[in-house]
């Protein structure tokens, strides 16, 4: 965990340091429920957090430390969804991790005393999963772990409200059902361990003035003007006198 949490309450009676000891404890508790053997705090204030080029480092070593075959963030591309407003730490923390797999955890020359004073050796992961919510993000089916993934979610109880439970069964289910799964979540998926495909050329909409709608009229009006004209003939009632 990159931050403390300690910001995460209205509670009057609550400080930061009490709150900040609640949710490592909650952290630990939903870690162990997932089968995560170590969790690592860095202790940056819940709230405060900047894409620095110190938590920049200090993501990087844990990234070289523990060499991981994926990571998993947020999209630091996304701000608001609905009536919701990404949390700014989520945001920065994307970037950060972004930034480690080119250049900070990566490159041997950033961060050199990382490999020359620590001797922690460059790392890229084999691939990224980004959290995305739009129709072109994988579907990934988790019907299995489902019961799972909510026990861990539970944990945090002191982030939790009514219907959080029920909210969570929903995303789930909805997202899952385009693919027929019982349950999935989504991501966008970049593979670092496969050549590079072409770049996507975003297709450009033309845009419709006054002055080129003029002129497409003028052209239907020439075309209309070029046929010939058709041929009346006598109505039925003229041809019986």
């Amino acid at each position: 965990m990159v931050t403390n949490g300690a910001s995460g309450s209205d509670d009057e009676t609550m400080t930061r340091e009490k709150l900040r000891d609640t949710r490592y404890a909650e952290q630990r508790a939903a870690a162990k429920i997932l089968g995560v053997k170590n969790t690592v705090f860095l202790g940056y204030e819940d709230g405060y957090l900047y894409p620095t080029l110190e938590v920049r480092k200090d993501v990087a070593r844990q990234i070289r430390i523990h060499k991981p075959d994926v990571l998993f963030t947020m999209d630091p591309t996304f701000r608001i969804g609905g009536n919701y407003i990404n949390h700014p730490d989520h945001i920065a923390a994307a970037e950060v991790t972004l930034r480690s797999i080119n250049p900070d955890a990566s490159t041997r020359q950033m961060f050199p005393e990382l490999w020359s004073e620590e001797r922690l050796e460059p790392h890229k992961p084999k691939a990224l999963f980004l959290m995305a919510f739009d129709e072109a993000a994988t579907a990934i089916d988790i019907s299995e772990v489902m019961e799972t993934k909510v026990k861990a979610l539970l944990a945090h109880s002191s982030q939790l409200w009514p219907g959080a439970e029920d909210m969570i069964r929903g995303w789930a289910k909805q997202t899952g059902k385009a693919k027929g799964y019982k349950a999935a979540e989504s991501f966008r998926i970049i593979r670092f361990d496969e050549p590079p495909g072409p770049p996507r050329t975003p297709r450009v909409r033309r845009k419709t003035t006054a002055s080129s709608r003029v002129r497409r009229g003028a052209q239907s009006r020439s075309r209309r003007s070029t046929r010939a004209p058709a041929k009346r003939t006598p109505s039925r009632r003229k041809r019986a006198r």
